[in-house]
């Protein structure tokens, strides 16, 4: 045993990770490193991902192409950033009104959602993705005023990210797609006057409170995120079947933690943004919901439309949620 860890020590393979959130954010950013650290002590050294924050090596709209170049090796990322690039990337990771972490994994893992994924984009992109973490339900707004109607939404101008922002847009709002420091930036200027950003656990972290105080539930756009590895797969199929099955497995293992984590670190949060920073926490009213709804309903069709790999997508993971609906009703206490 001893021999054969020295000799993988010896053959120690460093592979370079871009991540597309920086490590001081936890669930976010934090399980890069994370991944990174599981997969060097299972392989004894073997394999290590040297991983860089953001930036670093190349800019987050950058890093997809560089991927699957091979400028850069692999990136801790999530797929929905690949949207401009792969249209039907938002549904392998989060959309409006989309599956909880059980039905949204039991699509990708057992109901053809991976496989699709891979079709879509190995040989085309020459990129492979591992999920490898999962983010509870993000609220979905923080706003300087009371938002009671549709009529109140519009002229807002707000960041907000992914399939949701065309939703939003739908309904009258500017939406921007900006990242974490740019959002502080662009509210502290007024540039934008409302954003969408992450989970209480997260906002609280970041002091999305000094901006807007009221805050809005439930995250329509984002039930649940998946977060990836995603790597070259020219270097993805350099590695062994051990190796690579080694990345497997605690991708797999890490999901099932961040999911954990993610649950247990919201109730202290809530309980801080309501009593210590004064927010006013609302919860969507089932006429704001319906409306988010046939917006999103009016976006699936129009994407679908426009690009044949969303449509088959949309039908693939609708068709399973039909079918899962069954066991949802009577298998779960509600």
């Amino acid at each position: 045993m001893a021999g054969s860890l020295m000799s993988g020590a010896a053959i120690a393979r460093d592979i370079e990770m871009q991540a597309i959130f920086p490590q001081t954010l936890p669930l976010l950013g934090k399980p890069g490193w994370d991944i990174a650290e599981k997969v060097d002590l299972l392989t004894a050294g073997g394999i290590h991902f040297d991983v860089k924050n953001p930036g670093e090596i190349v800019s987050t709209g950058e890093v997809w192409d560089a991927v699957s170049t091979g400028a850069v090796e692999s990136s801790w990322y999530s797929i929905g950033f690949a949207e401009g690039v792969v249209p039907s990337a938002p549904l392998f990771t989060t959309f409006p009104f989309g599956p909880d972490v059980k039905e949204y994994a039991a699509w990708w893992y057992y109901g053809g959602g991976k496989e699709m994924w891979s079709e879509i984009t190995e040989d085309t992109y020459n990129i492979k993705t591992i999920h490898c973490g999962t983010l509870v339900p993000e609220a979905s707004g923080w706003f300087r005023e009371e938002i009671n109607s549709v009529e109140d939404l519009k002229g807002k101008k707000m960041r907000f990210f992914g399939l949701g922002a065309s939703v939003m847009g739908k309904l009258g709002v500017e939406a921007q797609s900006l990242g974490l420091a740019d959002t502080m930036s662009a509210l502290n200027t007024g540039a934008i006057d409302s954003a969408e950003l992450g989970f209480p656990f997260l906002d609280n972290m970041i002091g999305m409170y000094e901006h807007a105080d009221h805050y809005y539930l439930p995250g329509w756009h984002q039930q649940t995120s998946f977060l990836s590895v995603i790597m070259n797969l020219d270097t993805w199929n350099d590695l062994t079947d051990q190796e690579r099955a080694v990345i497997n497995t605690a991708c797999e293992a890490q999901v099932l933690s961040t999911m954990a984590e993610g649950e247990a670190v919201q109730l202290e949060a809530l309980r801080e943004l309501e009593e210590e920073h004064g927010v006013n926490i609302h919860q969507w009213s089932d006429e704001m919901l319906g409306a988010f709804e046939s917006a999103w309903n009016e976006v699936a069709a129009e994407k679908s439309a426009q690009d044949a790999d969303f449509k088959r997508a949309w039908e693939s993971i609708s068709q399973f949620r039909d079918s899962y609906s069954q066991w949802k009703e009577i298998g779960y206490l509600k």
